[in-house]
């Protein structure tokens, strides 16, 4: 029996490893392009993965995630790629990038897998396990949150210089075109990956339920 949780547990893994490739493969499903950075859907399996799964799958496919992020940054240059990957310099520089990249990269995916896991046990203890539904909402919106606000907040205080020369700005100017990508495109990004992790993981917990 425990062999068999293992192995559905492996076959679970490997389905939303597909679909984060699926999703970065297809053109204007998992990145959308929208001014000088992309809107993504990537965390959304990311975030269903680590409620159902644990924080350990979640933490992998995040990884991944930004692995994924990485090799497409580096293949399809864009003004901002120097932020997602150490191979690219930014326009007007010559050489290669900076290591600060992969901070970038892996860091805020990585906590995408993390973070929801363990506000949703705090919420369903908290809760006494009812509010399920309002529980993974919660878990998705804020696991959109931390992508975008980790991700804008990394590249102003380890990219702030080329930055402000791509945008065209200085000063406190820098921060608050940050601050507007955060609310203009990070908080429709957590409203839908709420909406999704309410949906699809719910589905997958009372699965996971009724199999053990």
């Amino acid at each position: 029996m425990q062999q068999k949780q293992k192995t559905f547990r492996l076959v679970l893994t490997a389905f939303f490893l597909a679909i984060l490739l699926l999703l970065a493969t297809v053109p204007f499903l998992g990145f959308i392009p929208i001014g000088p950075l992309n809107a993504t859907t990537l965390h959304i399996p990311v975030i269903v993965a680590s409620l159902v799964l644990g924080p350990r799958v979640g933490g992998f496919l995040g990884a991944s995630f930004g692995l994924i992020s990485m090799i497409r940054s580096t293949i399809i240059v864009t003004p901002l790629s120097f932020v997602f990957s150490p191979f690219i310099a930014p326009f007007g520089t010559s050489g290669y990038g900076s290591w600060k990249a992969l901070l970038i990269v892996f860091i805020p995916r990585i906590l995408i897998g993390i973070v929801p896991y363990y506000f949703y046990q705090w919420f369903e203890k908290k809760m006494k396990q009812r509010k399920r539904g309002l529980g993974l909402f919660l878990a998705g919106l804020l696991g959109g949150v931390v992508n975008t606000v980790v991700v804008m907040n990394m590249i102003y205080f380890l990219f702030q210089r080329e930055y402000a020369q791509m945008i065209g700005e200085a000063g406190g100017a820098v921060y608050t075109a940050i601050l507007s990508i955060i609310f203009a495109q990070g908080i429709p990004e957590a409203i839908i990956a709420g909406i999704a992790t309410a949906g699809v993981a719910a589905v997958l917990l009372r699965f996971l339920k009724n199999r053990i």
